[in-house]
Formats: structure tokens, C-alpha cells, sequence
């Protein structure tokens, strides 16, 4: 099964090393992944992003969340948290207020709105999730999300570019 990379990227070179077929995998993988997340999202309105955001404020409920709280906690990066906390609060998904200790910091709750969107997705994201990788056991699956995890640490721990 190695090599199918190149076949999909119609490369007609091999890679000089395995680390660069290796990240590029992961990268191809992450897109096709989303792309397929995105897909399934479209039916609920929502980007990955504001999914994401949903959750994160499902699970710090009842407190909510500053916006620095939210950014630090989303799988993928929004470089714009305040705008996108901005459309999803014209849609009555969040609502957000001044913090009464501290005037300056603001919290952002989910809705009973939101709340019922994110849990009407639950299930069919389960049945989703199942679908399509329901074929890897849970020793594969334990064994992948272990070298992510391995990876992740690597690139995160790693002080330098060179070598």
C-alpha cells in the first residue's frame, strides 16, 4: 500500500526521503479528512471551525469562555476568533457579555440555540465517523492516534528548522 501518494499526486519522481512522504501523507490525509468534515458540516450550516467552537462551549458550560479561552483550545487556528464569534452570534449560537469582575474580559456562552444545534449533530457525526473508519479496529486505531500524537510532539518540541 506505500507509494499511493505519488499515484494520487501524479509525482512521477519518488520522494528523496521518507520524513517528506511521510509529512506530505499527513498533510493529504488532513485535507482529504476535512474536506470530508466540511462536507458533512454543510448540512448544518457550520465551517469546522464554529463546529469546533460549539463544542468547546458545550463543554465549559456553564462558565463559558474568553475569546483567548476559545483560541487556545480549537483544533485549528482562527486567526480571527472575534469575527467568527461575531457571525455565530448573529445566527443565536453564542451570546457574549462582560465579565462582572473584570469589565474588560468577555465571555462567550453557548445558546440553547447552539446547545440544540451541536447536539443534533452527536449521533449522525457518530454514524459518520463509524461509516467511514469503522473498518480499523481499535488496536489500529490506538496505534494511529499514538504516532499522531508522536509526530505532533516532535514537530512541537523541535527548538529548531536545521538539523
Amino acid at each position: 500500500m506505500a507509494g499511493k501518494l505519488l499515484a494520487e499526486i501524479r509525482q512521477n519522481k519518488p520522494f528523496e526521503l521518507p520524513e517528506e512522504e511521510a509529512v506530505l501523507n499527513v498533510h493529504r490525509t488532513a485535507e482529504v479528512l476535512g474536506q470530508a468534515m466540511a462536507d458533512f458540516l454543510r448540512d448544518y450550516q457550520l465551517s469546522h471551525t464554529q463546529y469546533n467552537v460549539l463544542r468547546i462551549l458545550r463543554g465549559a458550560e456553564p462558565d463559558g469562555a474568553t475569546c483567548s479561552g476559545i483560541a487556545e483550545r480549537m483544533i485549528t487556528r482562527d486567526p480571527d476568533i472575534t469575527r467568527l464569534l461575531d457571525r455565530m452570534e448573529t445566527r443565536m449560537l453564542v451570546a457574549r457579555e462582560r465579565s462582572r469582575e473584570d469589565r474588560r474580559v468577555v465571555i462567550t456562552r453557548i445558546t440553547a440555540a447552539g446547545l440544540e444545534l451541536v447536539g443534533s449533530i452527536d449521533e449522525p457525526l457518530r454514524q459518520f465517523l463509524r461509516a467511514r473508519m469503522g473498518s480499523m479496529d481499535r488496536q489500529d486505531l490506538a496505534g494511529l492516534i499514538g504516532q499522531l500524537e508522536q509526530l505532533r510532539e516532535l514537530f512541537l518540541n523541535s527548538g529548531s528548522t536545521e538539523s
